[in-house]
């Protein structure tokens, strides 16, 4: 009796170690320009309260509606090659002409405080992340096909002819590179609730491993 006592009391303990070791992550939103990154992480943004949501430096102008701080932090090109030079990024790229960077400070303190955080980096940062970073959980948004990105891309009315057809080329080479990446979740047209159920039960997978390892910044 005494040593069922003691076997079950260590198996409790393993329990509880289990339930505890489940560690941040760093989840890493990715795809083409135009797949619907912004809005699949404004849902993410309500179904996970508790994680912290990266924002990304740019030195794009602002479109309408977006808020500095909160969409983009908005610099200009001298201000964010001094921050690049002072390492202030996770990784950084040139996009289009733009610079973009996600910055590594406020990413090393949500996840030392213990938040999983998601980041939104085009396919090459997120290439750059997955160098520094081989912890991080790599998601790329796909379309349901090229026609339906070009559509997306025309209807936004943000781009001259000229870099439209660039952002089309540029997707087409993306999509081969989806192989470098954990997951793949196709973003279909009006199913914005499966996509993110996709997403949520990767999420969970992750969450269930056995080894969770601790990112390192």
């Amino acid at each position: 009796m005494t040593d069922d006592v003691g076997l079950n009391t260590q198996a409790d303990e393993l329990l509880d170690e289990l339930r505890q070791r489940v560690r941040p992550k760093l989840i890493v939103i990715s795809g083409p320009s135009g797949v619907g990154k912004d809005t699949v992480i404004e849902r993410m943004r309500l179904a996970y309260p508790d994680f912290y949501f990266a924002v990304t430096a740019t030195t794009r102008p602002r479109r309408p509606g977006e808020i500095d701080g909160v969409h983009y932090f908005f610099m200009s090109r001298e201000e964010f090659l001094q921050a690049r030079e002072r390492g202030e990024f996770l990784e950084s790229a040139e996009v289009y002409g733009h610079l973009y960077g996600v910055p590594k400070d406020r990413v090393r303190k949500a996840l030392r405080s213990g938040k999983s955080v998601v980041v939104k980096v085009d396919v090459q940062g997120a290439a750059s992340i997955r160098r520094l970073v081989p912890q991080a959980i790599l998601i790329f948004l796909a379309p349901p096909s090229m026609s339906e990105l070009m559509q997306r891309l025309r209807s936004r009315k943000t781009d001259d002819p000229a870099t439209l057809m660039e952002r089309i080329a540029t997707a087409s080479r993306e999509l081969a590179q989806v192989y470098e990446f954990d997951y793949v979740v196709f973003n279909e047209n009006d199913q914005l609730d499966q996509t993110l159920a996709t997403i949520e039960a990767i999420l969970l997978a992750e969450q269930s491993r056995v080894h969770q390892p601790e990112v390192i910044i």
